[in-house]
């Protein structure tokens, strides 16, 4: 809204770092090696001087089975990723290029076959 404050951060990306149990038939981000793409991130996105930048660790964002994932906002862009490569390219084309990493991008519906019929 016009009157709102202008924001603290420009942009901020949560990370999920959830953690479920090994035989869970969703799987969750962390066994995918969520938490630590995320420190990268959060390390890469210092060094190269993103200041108004925040990059969080989040709970569960309810797409285990197409993980890691993560959320971009104010734009609320998906991602999943799965390398130090695909982070950087987020970094470098998303946060600081206005850009979209169209390959790794989640689409609102995106579903893998085998995801469960209760959702």
């Amino acid at each position: 809204m016009a009157n709102d404050p202008r924001l603290y951060y420009t942009t901020h990306l949560f990370c999920c770092t959830n953690v479920r149990a090994d035989e869970h038939p969703r799987g969750c981000c962390a066994a995918k090696g969520s938490g630590a793409l995320r420190d990268y991130m959060k390390r890469r996105a210092k060094e190269i001087g993103l200041k108004k930048t925040r990059v969080n660790a989040a709970g569960c964002l309810d797409r285990c089975e197409l993980g890691p994932i993560m959320v971009i906002y104010p734009e609320g862009v998906w991602y999943t990723y799965a390398s130090e490569n695909d982070i950087e390219e987020i970094l470098r084309v998303h946060v600081c290029g206005a850009g979209r990493v169209k390959r790794l991008l989640l689409k609102p519906d995106e579903r893998l076959p085998s995801d469960w019929e209760s959702h």
